[in-house]
């Protein structure tokens, strides 16, 4: 393989880092996974596994058991085939033709500029060793590899019931080493749409667009309590300021690249009378101080950078005035902490991306809840802010969470071979992310569901990376709690 092969040739366990150089070569971003699936389903048929695309687009693959161990528990080991495609506006990476190109530093596999797809590839790469390696002890198999799970967990929903026959669920879709996930928040969308109306840019104004990064950006369920800046927040208030000292007019803004990831950058096209753009890199200058000021130790590369810009048609100053005074209000961020689940994050919501243009616009809030009436209510609330001005808020795309289940057997189970093999105790969480098991679980009631994975920093945002020596962790861990669920079975009949 081309890929980095340096990067890839050294690292252990060879099987799981040969599968994910495969997906790191293969674009993958969310509904556009139909490649990388065709890949895989030819590889599975190449040594004799069946396989099954559903109506969804899902890809089911079936490992038979182990000699005697066909009476074992059916366990499916389930991941996306997804990933977020988000890059630094510099970088030139195309996500529909181009090669994740990762470097190994101090023990992580690092993408720089773009995201890794760690989140969910090395998922999917433990599920793809576990199925061609014959030398583990288990029960029988089912690969569930599902698609569109980070643009709406479409994968998950299209799953029809009855098709999956194992009485456990593995989830490998988590980023923390050393923990078992029992629970996950649910949640839906807001997406909001108002049409506009161009105008001509007066002939004593200049046009120019002011661009706000250095942003870390990241997960909106994983990092949505660190307080980092919202690149759209910042930018609408940065407005607001100016406009109170100067006749100010709007062309466009825009936002984030993905409903589920924190904004990193957003630029905005302005237009400003000739004696007030002298003024501009000096109000921009005091702004980027305080921001930095704010965000001292979370986002201390915030910047605000000023370039000429054409513009054709302004906004009207209605529609600059309805845009900017709702975005300046919408909420974002932890709208509340669990009390039942101590330092869990119980309701946020993400303000994702914005569109807005002379001819309208759109933008997009991602509602998390550990409660469904949370999310609903707060979804609710959105949707009031922008009827205020007559504005279009619809909600879409509700999933259930996962609702704890504290006596799981699959739990204690996979508590007691890590505690064997590891020789430390392991940690139960619940966590704010969205996961596919509490969608998969309400078709399948009774599933047994447990979700573990390795370290991963900075999912869903440039420079996302994963520790090397968890995913050998985690492959050993996978193996033992396999063995184990057939040797009881066994023992048992």
């Amino acid at each position: 393989m081309s890929l980095s092969h340096s990067v890839f040739s050294g690292l252990q366990p060879a099987n799981i880092w040969a599968h994910f150089a495969l997906l790191c070569a293969t674009p993958r971003a969310s509904k556009q996974e139909g490649a990388l699936r065709a890949r895989i389903k030819d590889w599975a048929e190449a040594r004799g596994l069946p396989t099954t695309v559903d109506a969804a687009g899902n890809l089911i693959i079936r490992k038979p058991a182990s000699a005697g161990r066909e009476h074992a528990p059916g366990v499916v080991l389930q991941a996306h085939l997804d990933m977020v495609c988000q890059k630094n506006a510099e970088t030139t990476h195309d996500f529909s033709r181009d090669a994740i190109q990762p470097v190994l530093r101090d023990g992580w596999l690092i993408a720089e500029g773009t995201t890794l797809g760690a989140d969910n590839g090395i998922g999917v790469a433990l599920i793809l060793a576990v199925l061609e390696d014959g030398s583990l002890v288990h029960g029988p198999l089912e690969a569930l590899l599902t698609v569109d799970e980070e643009a709406g967990m479409g994968g998950a929903r299209g799953l029809a019931a009855g098709v999956l026959e194992g009485s456990m669920m593995l989830n490998l879709d988590t980023e923390e080493w050393g923990e078992f996930y029992l629970g996950c928040a649910g949640g839906l969308d807001v997406n909001v749409m108002r049409p506009g109306g161009g105008e001509a840019v007066p002939s004593d104004y200049q046009t120019c667009r002011i661009s706000l990064r250095g942003l870390r950006g990241g997960h909106s369920g994983v990092n949505i309590h660190e307080e980092r800046g919202n690149a759209i927040k910042l930018l609408v208030r940065v407005l607001r300021q100016l406009e109170a000292g100067m006749p100010l007019r709007l062309a466009e803004l825009q936002g984030g690249s993905a409903r589920n990831a924190l904004p990193r950058e957003a630029l905005a096209t302005i237009a400003v009378p000739a004696e007030a753009l002298a003024r501009l890199p000096g109000l921009l200058g005091e702004q980027q101080a305080l921001l930095r000021e704010e965000l001292r130790g979370v986002d201390d590369g915030v910047t605000l950078e000023l370039a000429a810009a054409p513009a054709a048609l302004l906004m009207s100053q209605t529609e600059q005035a309805i845009w900017l005074a709702s975005l300046h209000a919408a909420p974002h961020g932890v709208r509340r902490m669990s009390r039942q689940v101590p330092g869990v994050v119980e309701t946020s919501n993400n303000l994702g991306m914005v569109d807005v243009h002379p001819n309208g616009g759109s933008c997009n809030f991602m509602v998390r809840s550990l409660l469904g009436s949370a999310s609903l209510a707060l979804a609710d609330e959105i949707v009031s802010l922008f009827a205020l001005s007559g504005t279009l808020a619809e909600k879409a795309g509700y999933y259930p969470g996962w609702a704890p289940n504290p006596d799981s057997a699959l739990l204690a189970l996979c508590e007691a071979v890590y505690r064997r093999d590891f020789a430390a105790e392991s940690k139960v969480q619940v966590i704010h992310a969205g996961l596919e098991c509490g969608i998969i679980g309400a078709k399948y009631p009774g599933l047994d569901i447990v979700s573990f994975g390795p370290t991963i920093r900075g999912a869903h945002a440039p420079g996302e990376s994963v520790e090397v020596s968890t995913v050998d962790r985690c492959w050993a861990l996978l193996g033992s709690i396999l063995a184990e669920l057939a040797e009881q079975q066994e023992d048992a009949q």
